[in-house]
């Protein structure tokens, strides 16, 4: 026996749990403790270009969420196959019940409930339109269609998806506009090597300035609010390639990470000065290791402005190739790299590229994936 999904449609802004700009890394976050109403789950997304293009998951049977490719945020959503029955699906708009699989929607009951709109195969309402196509297959206006059956054509599917402020159709390849659900979420990451990061955010004049050096533990928790997890270091295999390893391995041994996983940042803390010695900046990218551990934090690293007149130096994005932020970084030729495995933490688990590269320039260090995309910047 199944239960009923019961989700209310809210055009232009979401349905039921699912809001309309909700991560990525939020949304998969919730499902995890959904399985008993979404046990099947499927992730799709373009392994060669997972930095800008979109990431849709399947929520069998009656799901599809669409997330725009470079900020990551819940776009569209598609009900679909609104009488099958295991589950089954009821909506609601404005407490009415507006379909069940016992009573199914049509043409004529769309128009009553939302009212007139301009003719066409779909009914299109700001925010929220209704197709009579079942996925992809034409089932709109045919030769000889009379009126009574016109009326009565079964809506397949239906779209939500947020309203521009001019009132046009946005988009699928558009970034989803900033609203509240953003709030208090980073919008960008300044990073400057030798001395740190400035954060964004979205709804905020804040701009937040973590020094390497300088800021402390304290300070993170006072502007960032307590961080998800605090971990104690133990993972000391890269002392082995510091010249001094003695003077290494004694003074890492009490430092920590401030993990802030809704955020994408990890922050490693002296266990001596509690001041930030590290900062590494996660990009999310889809089928790397680290996907879903942490929200893609939207970075842009910095180079030197040409003059002191310079307020608009050169900058390089996340979405970028590593070939192209080398060369930013370092024009001269290629520097070797270190193998990173990190399936090799774990028994029994295996990654279809479970392998990274790490290259090391003064200041900062990038984890390269096969398909030449930086998946972490750490910078020291």
């Amino acid at each position: 026996m199944f239960a009923t999904l019961d989700l209310d449609i809210r055009p232009g802004s979401g349905i039921g749990m699912f809001e309309i700009g909700t991560s990525l890394w939020a949304v998969i976050d919730m499902l995890r403790g959904l399985q008993h109403l979404f046990p099947q789950v499927e992730v799709k997304f373009d392994p060669e270009d997972s930095a800008t293009t979109p990431v849709i998951l399947h929520l069998r049977p009656h799901l599809d969420l669409l997330f725009s490719g470079y900020h990551q945020r819940l776009h569209t959503i598609c009900v679909r196959k609104l009488r099958e029955p295991h589950p089954p699906v009821m909506l609601r708009y404005k407490d009415t019940v507006i379909s069940s699989s016992a009573e199914p929607l049509v043409r004529v009951h769309v128009s009553r409930t939302f009212g007139p709109t301009y003719p066409g195969d779909e009914l299109k309402y700001p925010g929220i339109w209704f197709s009579f196509d079942d996925d992809g297959v034409n089932e709109g206006f045919k030769g000889g269609i009379t009126h009574l059956e016109q009326r009565t054509q079964e809506v397949k599917r239906i779209f939500i998806r947020q309203t521009s402020v001019d009132g046009e159709e946005r988009d699928a390849l558009d970034e989803v506009s900033p609203c509240p659900i953003m709030h208090g979420d980073i919008s960008s990451a300044v990073i400057k090597i030798h001395d740190g990061v400035h954060l964004n955010f979205f709804s905020s004049a804040l701009q937040l300035h973590v020094r390497i050096g300088e800021t402390t533990a304290q300070d993170l928790t006072v502007d960032l609010g307590p961080p998800s997890r605090v971990h104690h270091k133990e993972d000391e295999r890269m002392t082995i390639h510091s010249p001094n390893l003695q003077v290494s391995e004694d003074d890492g041994s009490t430092d920590y990470f401030y993990n802030y996983f809704h955020h994408g940042v990890d922050f490693l803390i002296s266990g001596q000065t509690h001041v930030v010695r590290k900062i590494i900046i996660h990009s999310n990218m889809p089928g790397s290791p680290l996907f879903q551990r942490y929200k893609r934090c939207p970075w842009q690293l910095e180079g030197k402005p040409e003059d002191d007149e310079d307020d608009s130096p050169p900058r390089k994005h996340f979405y970028e190739k590593f070939e192209t932020i080398r060369r930013f970084l370092s024009p001269g030729e290629m520097l070797p790299s270190m193998l990173l495995d990190r399936t090799d933490e774990y028994d029994n688990i295996t990654l279809p590229n479970s392998t990274t590269r790490l290259y090391g320039y003064d200041g900062v260090i990038l984890e390269v994936n096969e398909a030449s995309q930086v998946v972490t910047v750490m910078l020291f």
